[in-house]
């Protein structure tokens, strides 16, 4: 049962997510005084890389080890562009915590491995034999496991593996941690995962490892579950199909008369703005249940319309990264990114747009109108990806993070602050490929198949509807919001 774990240090709770009962362990400031405990023996944690969950480790981490003897040091190449960033945010050779890269993975305790996917398949052969015996491997992916095992490869048996992955990008880790230094346990959600335990020690340090990080709850999945819900999802609702979504939508509204600027508000603005925040704090049931008369049943005829396409993709995705075909393409891409550096979004004509919106608001939650429409194509979608995970027996709590959670309380604020393009041209390298590469066609099928079916009133319902309002994953939300800190992500 990957739900339940053992450990010898923190308090594990078990909640019902949705019928399904699991553990998880509640994270907080309060548990802080426990680090020493848990990292007894670990002098030096090492973060290698400066990517996107690099810089939010590394200063988390420092903060919350602050006064206990354990050192959090970089470490990165010194040709490495991101050199002069880390000494910004006060990691220097001067005060011992900026390292060669190599040299800090001989010296280090925990290894926490933060550099992109492509470079960890690449030199992966390089590191595991420079970590010293005893000491632990900590990823927040489970993409090198998913690639070693396309390769028949394993571990050095003489170290920990394990994994702690934030259900939000690196950016947002970093904010929510600041933001709730007055708010015990505000943070960004982790999973866990202990791959290899070599002293009985590598599930207190994986738990201890996400309490440092902030994150309000920690529950556990296997390297396997992970790689393929989070490669998975980046494909999914949380970028590619979001990417995919407004653009079918802006163009269906302009089409249909409306101005750009209006299209794009009831399109992306709406998505990522109010009906995000509903689902954010109220559920997909909450958002359901504010539609009334006409635009309940525009929302049910969206949804009808988009649910089975939606899922129809998204089956795709998920067989792509099971088969290992996504992982692989990622390491591919990354040697074709050497002669052809992957280009950005943003010069299309919906995103200038986009920014002409942005730039009149005069508030960042001004725009209020919850679209009907709009919001029955995304929960469609969002729902087609709960009921594809379930079916792949993926536990409740990954379902609803990877789902739901990482998008409304993650990356949808930065793309309702920043843009869409921003986001998609921003994320890691992995979730940048697979969004670019799948948003055109979660495009195609609602302009090819969803909006002609409502076009020609060919839309029927054989109980998706009812499903949809009586799905367990409601309670499982709900039980989330009890665990969900007062604070909501600022992007300023």
């Amino acid at each position: 049962m990957i739900h339940d774990f053992e450990t010898k240090v923190f308090k594990k709770e078990k909640y019902n997510f949705g019928g399904m009962d699991e553990y998880i362990i509640r994270g907080g400031r309060d548990l802080f005084p426990l680090l020493p405990k848990v990292f007894d023996g670990i002098k030096v944690i090492g973060v290698i890389g400066w990517g996107s969950q690099g810089p939010a480790q590394a200063q988390n981490l420092r903060d919350s080890f602050e006064n206990t003897g354990i050192q959090v040091k970089v470490g990165l190449r010194r040709q490495s562009s991101s050199w002069h960033a880390a000494e910004r945010a006060g990691f220097t050779e001067a005060n011992d915590t900026l390292c060669e890269m190599y040299d800090l993975i001989a010296q280090a305790d925990l290894v926490l491995l933060l550099i992109s996917d492509a470079a960890q398949a690449q030199i992966y052969p390089q590191i595991l034999p420079k970590i010293k015996d005893g000491a632990t491997l900590g990823l927040s992916h489970g993409f090198l496991k998913g690639y070693m095992k396309a390769y028949n490869d394993c571990w050095p048996k003489n170290i920990n593996v394990i994994a702690v992955c934030p259900k939000g990008m690196g950016p947002s880790v970093r904010r929510l941690y600041e933001q709730g230094k007055e708010v015990n346990g505000a943070g960004i959600n982790c999973s866990f995962a202990v791959d290899q335990d070599i002293d009985g020690r590598a599930t207190d340090i994986a738990l201890g490892w996400a309490v440092a990080l902030g994150a309000p709850f920690t529950f556990k999945t296997t390297m396997e579950a992970e790689y393929r819900s989070d490669i998975f999802g980046e494909r999914g609702v949380l970028l590619g199909a979001i990417h995919g979504i407004v653009e079918a939508l802006y163009e269906r509204y302009t089409v249909q008369g409306m101005s750009p600027e209006t299209a794009f508000k009831r399109s992306t603005e709406s998505l990522t703005g109010p009906i995000n925040n509903i689902i954010s704090h109220e559920g997909m049931s909450g958002l359901y249940n504010k539609f009334e008369c006409e635009d309940r049943k525009v929302f049910e005829e969206a949804y009808l319309a988009t649910y089975h396409p939606m899922f129809e993709i998204l089956w795709e995705i998920y067989d792509e990264v099971v088969s290992l075909n996504e992982l692989k393409g990622v390491v591919m891409a990354g040697i074709r990114h050497d002669r052809y550096p992957m280009g950005k979004i943003d010069n299309t004509p919906i995103w200038k747009v986009g920014e002409k919106v942005r730039a009149a608001r005069k508030s960042l939650h001004e725009y209020r109108e919850v679209d009907p429409f709009t919001a029955g194509c995304y929960v469609a979608c969002m729902m087609a990806q709960v009921d594809l995970l379930l079916e792949k027996h993926h536990v409740m709590s990954e379902v609803v993070n990877e789902s739901i959670i990482e998008a409304v309380d993650s990356l949808t604020p930065y793309m309702h602050s920043r843009g869409v393009a921003y986001m998609v041209d921003n994320c890691s390298v992995t979730a940048r490929l697979g969004a670019r590469k799948w948003a055109p066609r979660f495009d195609y099928l609602l302009s090819q198949i969803a909006f002609p079916a409502i076009d020609t009133k060919s839309v029927k319902d054989n109980g998706e509807l009812d499903a949809f309002r009586n799905h367990r994953v409601h309670k499982a939300m709900e039980t989330c919001a009890k665990l969900r800190p007062s604070v909501d992500i600022c992007v300023l």
